[in-house]
């Protein structure tokens, strides 16, 4: 059936499961997992420069390191469990773009994601990004709540 499962995360705590839950139908599929994390770009708004709290290369780091932190538990729960998986993070202002357009690049056959992320109160329905991918992906799309 499903061979390459894309798993989106966030690091988040329903993310968090979604993974797990992810990362088990793939074993039950003998499917392959791609797990990918987008961060948003490095924004500067406003005028006076005494406001910035981070540098561009401050941010950068920050972004990169809670990826990677969120990127590595995937990979020991996926080498814990014997599926194949294989990390990535992209910078993109438009999460559902970058995941669906990583899905297409990388041969995937489903979509697996959480309902919602880190979206707070305006999320707990679903989750802007999902409804998003689940309107404009062409990939099927299996949503955990």
């Amino acid at each position: 059936m499903y061979k390459h499962v894309l798993i989106p995360t966030d690091g988040s705590d329903l993310s968090s499961r979604a993974e797990a839950a992810g990362l088990t139908l793939a074993r039950a599929l003998d499917a392959r997992v791609t797990a990918l994390t987008v961060t948003p770009p490095f924004q500067f708004i406003g005028t006076e420069p005494m406001i910035l709290v981070a540098t561009e290369p401050e941010y950068e780091k920050a972004q990169a390191a809670r990826a990677e932190k969120t990127l590595e538990r995937v990979k020991m729960s996926a080498a814990a469990i014997g599926v194949p998986v294989e990390t990535l993070r992209t910078v993109s202002n438009h999460p559902f773009e970058a995941i669906i357009a990583t899905a297409k690049e990388r041969g995937c056959d489903l979509i697996f994601m959480a309902s919602h992320g880190r979206g707070g109160v305006t999320g707990l329905i679903l989750g802007s990004e999902t409804s998003k991918v689940l309107t404009h992906s062409k990939i099927p799309v299996l949503v955990y709540r």
